[in-house]
Parts: C-alpha cells; sequence; structure tokens
C-alpha cells in the first residue's frame, strides 16, 4: 500500500514552484519616452500612481532633458499599474503635473 503523503508531497512542490516563477512575470517596469519641446530643460521628474500619495525620488537623478531633447525613463515600481501622475520640474523652478497612461502611452510630450 503506498503512503498518499508521498505522492502529494512532490506534487504541492511542484504546483508551488511554478508559481513561484510566475509571480515575478506579473511585475513589470515601465518604459516610457519624455520629448521636450518646451524652450526650458526638465530638471526632475517624479512619478506616483494615481491612487498613492505623494511623489516617487526624482526619476531623472542627475540627468536633464533639454529644450528639443527626448529621453527614455523608466518608472521602476515593478507594479502592474497604467495610471500615474507627474511632476516635470523646470530649470525655471516652475512644474508642470500631469496625468498619463503609461501602458497605452509611450511617451509624453512637453510643451
Amino acid at each position: 500500500m503506498s503512503n498518499p503523503v508521498s505522492k502529494t508531497l512532490p506534487r504541492l512542490a511542484a504546483v508551488l514552484c511554478a508559481g513561484l516563477a510566475a509571480a515575478p512575470a506579473l511585475a513589470q517596469d515601465a518604459t516610457w519616452e519624455v520629448v521636450n519641446d518646451s524652450p526650458l530643460t526638465l530638471m526632475e521628474l517624479y512619478a506616483s500612481p494615481v491612487s498613492a500619495p505623494g511623489w516617487s525620488d526624482d526619476i531623472l537623478g542627475s540627468r536633464a532633458i533639454g529644450p528639443g531633447e527626448s529621453g527614455a525613463i523608466t518608472v521602476a515600481d515593478g507594479q502592474r499599474l497604467c495610471a500615474y501622475d507627474f511632476q516635470f520640474v523646470m530649470e525655471d523652478g516652475s512644474t508642470i503635473e500631469r496625468r498619463a497612461d503609461i501602458c497605452a502611452e509611450g511617451r509624453f510630450v512637453l510643451e
């Protein structure tokens, strides 16, 4: 007579391993292009999921995007969210706040 536990444990382990392997595929970072068609240099960029309070750290870091330039940014929160609020800080200290669907729109144009 076979032991039912000895058959169940390997199957359970296989299901758990498959589930753990699939988990990272659910999380994703989004790469998004910012096109600066304004006369000012974009100095800082902050993002926040629409449902979250506050802003992220500066996504640009030490980079800046000058007039007529574009740059790829990554929203690296590992979430599957699409709706984000963005705050663009320009060289003169002015700010522009916009909401965007980063899943549907692959780029944002500052004018």
